[in-house]
C-alpha cells in the first residue's frame, strides 16, 4: 500500500488528508445524530410533567436545556411560558422556532464540511492524474517512449483518481445519509415543539 502511495507522488498526499478528515467527520456525526442522543424516549413525557405539575423552576429548565436537541426546544418552550404567563400561543412558537433553528444548525455542524470533501475529491484525483501524466510525456526522449514504461507510468498516474473516487463516494454516501437523518430530526422536533405548546396552553388552541 504505501509502496502505491510514493508512486503516486505528492498529489496523493492532500487525498490522504481529505480521506482521514473525512472518517473523523463520519465517526463523530455517527456518534452525534444518535436517536438517543437528539430525541431521548422518555425526556417529551418528563418535560409534560414538569409544566403539568407546575414544576418548572429556573434549574429543572436548565438541566432540560442541556439535557439534548429536543430539550433544547422544550426548555425554550417553557422559559418562554414561565416569563409571560399571559404569552400567546403565536408568542410562544416563535420562541420556540428561534430555539428549533439554533438547535437545526447543530444538528447540520460538519456536514457542509463532509459534503465539500465529496465533491472535491474526484477534482483533487483528476488533478493529481493530470500531474502524473504531464510528468510522464515530459521525462520521455527524442527517440521515443518505450511502450512498457508508458503504461506503467500511466498507470501509477491513474492511482490518484482512483483514490480520488474511493474518497469521494463513502463521503457522499455518508453526507446525504446524514442529511436526512437531521432532516427528519428536525420535522419531528417541529412536531413535538407543536404537541408541547397545545398541552402547556390548551386555552389558547386555534
Amino acid at each position: 500500500m504505501f509502496s502505491i502511495i510514493e508512486a503516486a507522488g505528492w498529489p496523493i498526499w492532500p487525498l490522504l488528508l481529505a480521506s482521514v478528515i473525512a472518517l473523523a467527520l463520519i465517526v463523530e456525526r455517527s456518534l452525534s445524530l444518535k436517536r438517543s442522543k437528539v430525541l431521548p424516549a422518555k425526556l417529551y413525557d418528563q418535560a409534560l410533567t414538569v409544566a403539568r405539575q407546575r414544576r418548572a423552576t429556573p434549574d429543572v429548565v436548565d438541566s432540560l436545556e442541556r439535557d439534548s436537541p429536543l430539550g433544547r426546544v422544550l426548555a425554550a418552550a417553557l422559559r418562554h411560558v414561565i416569563a409571560q404567563p399571559d404569552t400567546s400561543r403565536d408568542a410562544a412558537k416563535d420562541a420556540v422556532e428561534e430555539a428549533g433553528r439554533a438547535v437545526a444548525h447543530e444538528l447540520e455542524r460538519y456536514l457542509n464540511a463532509l459534503g465539500t470533501i465529496a465533491s472535491v475529491a474526484p477534482l483533487m484525483g483528476l488533478l493529481g492524474t493530470v500531474i502524473g501524466m504531464i510528468e510522464i510525456f515530459g521525462s520521455q526522449g527524442g527517440t521515443g517512449a518505450n511502450p512498457e514504461q508508458l503504461a506503467h507510468g500511466i498507470s501509477v498516474a491513474l492511482y490518484n483518481t482512483a483514490f480520488g473516487l474511493m474518497v469521494a463516494i463513502p463521503a457522499l454516501i455518508f453526507w446525504r445519509y446524514f442529511r436526512r437523518r437531521v432532516d427528519d430530526y428536525v420535522a419531528e422536533l417541529e412536531s413535538r415543539a407543536a404537541t408541547f405548546l397545545d398541552a402547556i396552553l390548551p386555552q389558547r388552541r386555534a
